[in-house]
């Protein structure tokens, strides 16, 4: 059966909002002790899969279109990228973005802050939604996958990607809150964008260019598992946009040394 374009993007947006409400339900009945020891699981799940992404330096397409700069294409990514989204101050929209989401919330559902949901209920709603937006929309099955269901490839990627993301919805909703619930925007509108970048632009990656993608964003995924382990609060937001000078990075150094 054929689906229509932007089918794993819907998939995967309805995942995470069912994984959320359920974390949501299960949440209020879950000691402290066990959400913490949730959040525990999760962080090192995002290490694990961080490591595994950043191998992809190792990759032989990689290797071959940069040479022995494989590593140095990847950090360099990842300082520039950082650059570029400390002077766009990405992390700080996001958390903007997050505060005023609540707010128009708790005004359309009629609601006010109670005493007991004054900065720290705010900030674990943000905390929520910024972390879990984080996780949902970095790596290369974000990008791949919603490229390649932009080219009429299937939704594979997304699939597996949206049961992922559909279990970690539900364990993030039950330690952080409603927050989480609202990634699901940011899940749609990140590989809703990319999904009509690949319809409109075909084949836009080649698997160097891919490779070097991948091993930047297990770099990022690093952050989110450090920040999830309360270990340091990376600034990953502002990292962003290292997944797009990744590639291009690729390019220009394929370029310079052919």
């Amino acid at each position: 059966m054929t689906l229509f374009v932007g089918a794993g993007t819907v998939l995967n947006v309805v995942t995470v909002l069912v994984g959320g409400t359920v974390g949501l339900l299960l949440g209020a009945r879950l000691p402290d002790r066990v959400r913490d020891v949730a959040m525990a699981a999760l962080g090192l799940g995002t290490l694990s899969i961080a490591v595994l992404s950043v191998l992809d330096v190792q990759d032989p397409a990689l290797a071959e279109a940069v040479g022995a700069g494989a590593a140095l294409v990847v950090l360099g990514s990842a300082l520039l990228g950082g650059v570029l989204g400390a002077l766009l101050r990405i992390e700080e929209r996001l958390e903007r973005l997050g505060h005023r989401l609540r707010a128009l919330l708790l005004r359309v559902g009629g609601t006010r802050r109670t005493p007991g949901d004054g900065e720290a209920g705010e900030h674990r709603f943000v905390e929520g939604f910024v972390t879990a937006s984080l996780v949902f929309c970095v790596g290369p099955l974000t990008v791949l996958g919603a490229v390649n269901d932009g080219l009429g490839r299937g939704i594979d990627e997304l699939a597996v990607k949206s049961l992922l993301d559909g279990v970690a919805a539900a364990a993030f909703a039950s330690a952080l809150g409603s927050g989480v619930l609202l990634s699901a925007l940011s899940v749609a509108v990140v590989q809703g964008t990319l999904t009509v970048v690949g319809a409109l632009l075909g084949d836009l990656l080649d698997a160097a260019q891919v490779a070097a993608l991948s091993a930047t964003g297990g770099l990022l995924l690093l952050g989110v598992g450090l920040r999830l382990l309360r270990v340091k609060e990376v600034p990953v937001g502002d990292l962003l946009p290292a997944l797009v000078v990744a590639p291009v990075l690729v390019a220009l150094v394929r370029s310079a040394t052919g």
